[in-house]
């Protein structure tokens, strides 16, 4: 049974087999569909070594913010990973490792499932975040002491920096932090600070690339750093000279050494003061605008919403992987700023690959696929899930899903045992107004009643009154009216004003004596 390893990254996938003269040498191909305007061609994944003009490159990723969203390229880059040309590996005869963006989405968890087991029909698989694979590598290994159970990783890769903390060998999400800065914001900023101060470099984002990981470094002092670039650049050892690639001679570019020889021919790039204000971004991200925290703030939030009493043990084993670790002075400013954020009493220490920390996550893999009991207690079959589905990938690889579900339950309340307790008050709430019923109903009947005759005998003492002020209106009306008449010398009534001034005349209604 052969066993695969893919670290599927947003900017290249590194892919090996377990138990291979080469496995600790990974094939590192190209994560992209990439058109050439110089070469008028198309290379697919590992076919970009062929490429001949770096100048004018468009890029076709399959994964967008972390995320795959771009399926049809993503398989041709496996497609030909699997191929002859790379691996030779059949996948109906193999275990895949495989690794997955931080908080991915179950619906892309499911095409992931999907084009293992139904596309390509591997046999079994195993599928989790770069991080959790760490305790597995030799990251923090000490002579004659175990892996620590409690670590924290800071993954800066391609799209985002993650804080990840791990206890016990598994993730605390809860306490996941993301920093929204990654290599690809990186190198646009120096594409775009370059074309703005030098060459128009937007559309050269390889050159730029290569640029950024050849010059720029991360500043201890950024004051004093900024004053020394502003220096003569003959005397300055901050400023930098890359020469650009001449594509008629040489495809790469390379940095000017003083003993090199100045031709008429180089186009020059000046690098100043961005070979340390781009990754300083990963330090004070509000220098663009973002309004986020910067790396040593991030840590100390995630460590602070872990248990006090294990906290000083995270401070302690901090560890870095991905590529943009790999800049000078990283892993030393680091410790500087967390030095100063830690609690007192708590020793800052930073782990890092000696050879590249971008290959860390990859070694770990090999090391937790190279565990004989992986294929038969850690790794999902194909049996599995064609019986049971997705359902079967998420008892077996819970995720960040799983704690969210344990979260939603803790906040709900325990049905289950309060279910008999609420049906018993009910019943009794039930009957108390069974029986208050006919007894209301006979209260009201009685004030009903009661009412009924109040309102008779007030309605009758008001007859009465009115007849006896009838009676006297009427004995003199007659005079009243027989006085107006002579005083007004018509026999109209009584009249009123209108708004509009006309006169409207009041009949006089004379009520008869009643008779007694």
């Amino acid at each position: 049974m052969v066993l695969l390893v893919l670290e599927n990254g947003a900017c290249s996938t590194k892919a090996g087999i377990v138990d291979h003269p080469t496995a600790l040498e990974p094939r590192i191909v190209t994560n992209a569909v990439v058109r050439s305007k110089g070469d008028k061609a198309t290379y697919v994944g590992h076919e970009f070594d062929r490429c001949k003009d770096y100048s004018s490159l468009s890029y076709r990723l399959p994964l967008e913010k972390g995320y795959v969203v771009d399926w049809d390229a993503q398989k041709a880059v496996w497609d030909g990973i699997l191929s002859e040309e790379v691996l030779n590996v059949n996948p109906t005869e193999s275990t895949v490792l495989i690794t997955e963006p931080y908080f991915n989405l179950p619906k892309i968890q499911e095409v992931y499932d999907e084009f293992i087991f139904e596309e390509y029909e591997f046999s079994s698989q195993y599928r989790a975040p770069p991080a959790s694979l760490i305790p597995h590598g030799s990251l923090f290994n000490h002579p004659g002491l175990p892996t620590p159970e409690c670590m924290l990783i800071v993954d800066s890769g391609f799209s985002f920096t993650h804080v990840v903390p791990l206890m016990e060998g598994k993730i605390v999400w809860h306490a996941v932090k993301r920093l929204d800065v990654g290599g690809k914001l990186l190198t646009n900023q120096l594409k775009e600070l370059v074309s703005f101060r030098q060459w128009n470099m937007m559309e050269e984002t390889y050159i730029m690339n290569h640029v950024k990981e050849t010059c720029c470094f991360v500043s201890q002092n950024f004051g004093e750093d900024l004053e020394r670039s502003r220096k003569s650049p003959k005397d300055n050892p901050i400023v930098q000279e890359y020469v650009l690639p001449d594509l008629t001679k040489s495809n790469a570019g390379r940095i000017r050494q003083p003993e090199d020889i100045p031709l008429d021919g180089d186009q020059v790039l000046t690098m100043g003061n961005e070979r340390f204000s781009v990754p300083e971004l990963i330090f004070h991200p509000d220098d663009i605008g973002l309004e986020q925290s910067g790396l040593p703030a991030t840590i100390a939030a995630s460590i602070a919403l872990l248990p006090d009493d294990l906290q000083g043990m995270f401070y302690a084993n901090i560890g870095l992987i991905g590529g943009n670790t790999k800049f000078p002075g990283f892993r030393e400013r680091l410790l500087s700023e967390l030095a100063a954020l830690a609690p007192v009493g708590c020793d800052v220490v930073i782990y890092q690959s000696p050879t590249d920390p971008a290959l860390s996550a990859y070694h770990a893999a090999i090391g937790l696929a190279s565990n004989p009991d992986f294929q038969v207690h850690v790794a999902l079959t194909r049996a599995e899930y064609m019986e049971n589905g997705t359902s079967a990938v998420r008892r077996k690889f819970p995720g960040w899903q799983q704690y969210q579900y344990k979260q939603q339950q803790q906040q709900q309340p325990r049905r289950t045992q309060e279910a008999p307790v609420k049906a018993a008050v009910k019943e009794k709430q039930k009957a108390a107004a069974g029986s208050g019923a006919g007894g209301k109903a006979k209260g009201k009947g009685k004030q009903r009643e009661e009412g009924s005759s109040k309102k008779a005998t007030a309605s009758a003492s008001a007859t009465s009154k009115t007849t006896n002020t009838a009676a006297a209106t009427a004995a003199t009306a007659p005079a009243s009216s027989n006085n107006a008449k002579a005083a007004s010398g018509s026999d109209s009534g009584p009249s009123t004003r209108t708004r509009s001034g006309a006169r409207r005349l009041t009949p006089v209604v004379e009520v008869p004596p009643r008779t007694w």
